[in-house]
């Protein structure tokens, strides 16, 4: 048989060569469906829902996804979507894709807003979430993974909400108003305050308090029923001990529902916030002032002095004490150069036939002085 000359070359120089690759039939062209997220999240807060997954960087014949169309956002009260049926909303797609060899993870987020009625006749209930990723086309490979959210119907945040610095600390106040309607055997409600430091995102529960305006006040572990008439608004408070002094803090609150059900770990979730209050907290504040001053002369066949002892100022910030003198008809002095770090003194810089008078005061680490203490004297024989 005559092998022409092109067929000829080609298997002269294949011999030449340690082999040739074979070459098999093309591949089909990529439907371009991107795979269906599997990491989708979802919080609440009020009746908002917060929906986060990671954008799919393959399809689902393992390429790599060049472009994206919108993602729907499915939404129901069954336990299980099958399909999404009717959106509740679209994302929004995701920028132009290119074919990288390490394409970047990126996250994208939806808020969906839920209706009343949706939290009203489901409230012992949750609504399923999934989304469904569409290429150009607007076509999907299937829904992501699903997740839950609780139905607890939530109350708006109480008004009045305020932070003032106090010798003790933050004292947050909030009117606690009563709400028709939202009383119910299987849901009770909290106060919950936050804080964060200026500059930090950071946010720190401080505190949370029963809302007898709403729930009637707590005995043990149940709630009781104010007497007749006194479901009503009234003012609360909460008081911060834990910050740094000299710092700048934003305080807010929320209204938490909590929900307990027969054989089901309780379920919270919160309302909307209260405006945020900025607070300095500037300690100009003294400690407390000193009290119990005694003052005793010993000296006989000794150098004569003066014992002072006072009862210990209890102030965590407590920085130590002064202590002041005067003699007859005299101005009063300081008789330290430094705090005295103890509740005690001894004034060894006294004469015979004299008598001396004594307070004490208190000192804080920012140098804050409270008044004198009563006055104590003693006579040098």
């Amino acid at each position: 048989m005559r092998i022409p000359g092109k067929q000829l070359l080609v298997a002269l120089v294949c011999a030449g060569l340690s082999g040739c690759a074979s070459i098999g039939p093309p591949l089909p062209p990529s439907l371009e469906l991107p795979k269906p997220p599997v990491d989708l999240h979802a919080a609440r807060k009020g009746d908002k829902v917060t929906l986060i997954w990671t954008i799919p960087m393959r399809t689902t014949d393992r390429r790599i996804v060049r472009y994206l169309g919108a993602t729907r956002i499915c939404r129901g009260i069954e336990p299980v979507l099958k399909q999404c049926g009717k959106p509740v909303g679209e994302a929004a797609p995701a920028a132009n894709l290119r074919a990288a060899k390490t394409p970047t993870k990126l996250d994208t987020s939806y808020v969906d807003t839920l209706p009343p009625a949706i939290e009203r006749e489901n409230s012992a209930g949750f609504a399923t979430y999934a989304v469904e990723v569409l290429n150009t086309a607007g076509r999907g490979a299937g829904l992501s993974n699903q997740v839950h959210v609780p139905l607890v119907p939530t109350l708006p945040p109480f008004g009045d909400f305020s932070a003032k610095v106090v010798a003790q600390g933050v004292l947050t106040s909030w009117r606690c108003e009563s709400v028709p309607g939202a009383r119910s055997d299987n849901i009770r409600h909290l106060f919950r305050i936050y804080r964060r430091q200026e500059g930090n995102a950071s946010e720190a529960k401080v505190g949370e308090l029963d809302t007898p305006c709403i729930d009637g006040l707590r005995a043990g572990e149940a709630f009781v029923d104010l007497p007749a008439g006194k479901h009503q608004d009234y003012m609360m408070s909460f008081l911060d001990r834990n910050f740094e002094w000299e710092k700048t803090y934003f305080y807010w609150g929320s209204v938490v529902s909590v929900m307990t059900m027969p054989g089901r770990p309780p379920v919270e979730v919160e309302g909307e916030d209260t405006p945020e209050v900025k607070v300095f907290a500037d300690d100009v504040f003294p400690p407390a002032v000193p009290s119990g001053l005694q003052a005793v002369f010993s000296g006989p066949g000794q150098q004569p002095f003066i014992d002072l002892i006072w009862t210990p100022d209890t102030d965590a910030d407590l920085a130590g004490y002064n202590i002041y003198r005067r003699e007859d008809g005299g101005t009063p002095v300081r008789l330290n150069s430094e705090l005295a770090k103890a509740p005690a003194f001894r004034d060894t810089s006294v004469q015979p036939g004299k008598a001396y008078y004594y307070w004490v005061s208190a000192v804080d680490l920012r140098g804050n002085e409270s008044a004198r203490s009563e006055e104590a004297s003693e006579r040098v024989p």
